[in-house]
């Protein structure tokens, strides 16, 4: 299991400095989120001032761009990046789609998927020069002149990684995708119910090895030097896990560990605008399953036991490991491969 992070800033002038920072500390990758500002024009400025870090967006909004837009964008990444770059994909809910976007919403998993098939066949006519000829129920690209064709990397190119939480979707990244990026708010039983038993199944029906396929996911962590530390983060953590639980579309996650009851009050009190006593609604046996906790150098061994035969990489929330103390972090990764070492 890598340590991995992501990068939250303000403007393209605040990339470079995080990203060097956050590569000599020694993580596994950078990945940015898509929110307020274009991911590919934070990656440029990222991958321009680092060596060794593997950079990518946890996931881009794929139907607002056309695949072979993205395939474009996706290759001058690689390129520039020297093969560090992992394309992470996502759909969006129906919503962001039509209403920020103007999109048509129709069967978004289908459709993702053939959007992955259709990246990697405009790729492989850049690489190798085949003919483009992608003819699908939602693209068709048949046209590559010389003149637009970039020609082949000297690195191979960019995997795929599909974010996504329903089980379909699941299913599809483990079919065709070369890894996949977990939604932050789990357990360790709903993870390995609801996404990670789907991926295997994917994996399966295109007879795949679960070796050659990444899953990556955010994780909840208490963690701090002192007593008085802890004390902060768990209280931070538990407004967080409150927070999500007021939405109705985790339902069934609490339902899965008998939180009915916890689930409804979160709702009331969301309907009435009660934010801050959301907190009070998280017990210590929720809190055990959403999170670890411990000091720093305990939470890698923490994390291996919970979801070492899971997963492959881990984000911490709250990290943002650029604006802390480097030699926190720098403990926490050398525990990280300390721990890894006693495992294999």
């Amino acid at each position: 299991m890598k340590l991995s992070t992501n990068l939250v800033v303000d403007s393209l002038r605040d990339v470079a400095e995080p990203a060097r920072k956050i590569e000599a500390m020694g993580f596994e990758s950078l990945y940015v989120s898509e929110r307020k500002h274009d991911p590919f024009m934070q990656l440029a400025v990222a991958a321009t001032v680092t060596e060794r870090i593997k950079l990518g967006p946890e996931i881009a909004l794929a139907f607002p761009r056309n695949p072979m837009v993205l395939a474009y964008q996706a290759w001058d990444l690689q390129q520039a990046s020297n093969g560090r770059f992992v394309l992470g994909l996502g759909t969006q809910v129906k919503a962001h789609n039509e209403r920020r976007f103007g999109l048509e919403w129709h069967r978004p998993g289908p459709k993702l998927r053939e959007y992955v098939l259709a990246i990697r066949a405009i790729w492989d006519c850049f690489q190798n020069g085949t003919e483009l000829d992608f003819e699908g129920e939602f693209f068709r690209f048949n046209l590559m002149t010389p003149m637009f064709n970039p020609g082949p990397l000297e690195v191979a190119p960019p995997p795929i990684y599909i974010g996504a939480v329903n089980p379909w979707n699941c299913r599809m990244a483990g079919e065709v995708a070369d890894g996949f990026h977990c939604h932050g708010f789990h357990t360790a039983k709903t993870l390995r119910e609801n996404v990670i038993s789907n991926i295997e199944q994917g994996l399966k029906n295109a007879g795949r090895q679960r070796k050659d396929f990444t899953i990556t996911a955010p994780v909840m962590a208490v963690m701090g030097n002192t007593p008085a530390e802890l004390d902060t983060m768990r209280e931070r953590v538990r407004q967080m896990i409150g927070f999500y639980g007021a939405t109705s579309y985790y339902k069934g996650m609490f339902e899965a560990h008998n939180w009915e009851g916890n689930f409804n009050r979160l709702l009331e009190k969301s309907r009435k605008g009660q934010w801050d006593s959301m907190a009070d609604e998280i017990t210590d046996e929720m809190l055990q399953e959403f999170a670890v906790e411990g000091y720093y150098e305990d939470i890698p061994r923490l994390l291996l036991e919970k979801y070492g035969d899971m997963l492959d990489q881990v984000l911490i929330y709250f990290g943002e490991p650029e604006k802390g103390d480097p030699e926190n972090w720098q403990r926490l990764i050398k525990a990280f491969n300390e721990s890894e070492r006693l495992v294999k």
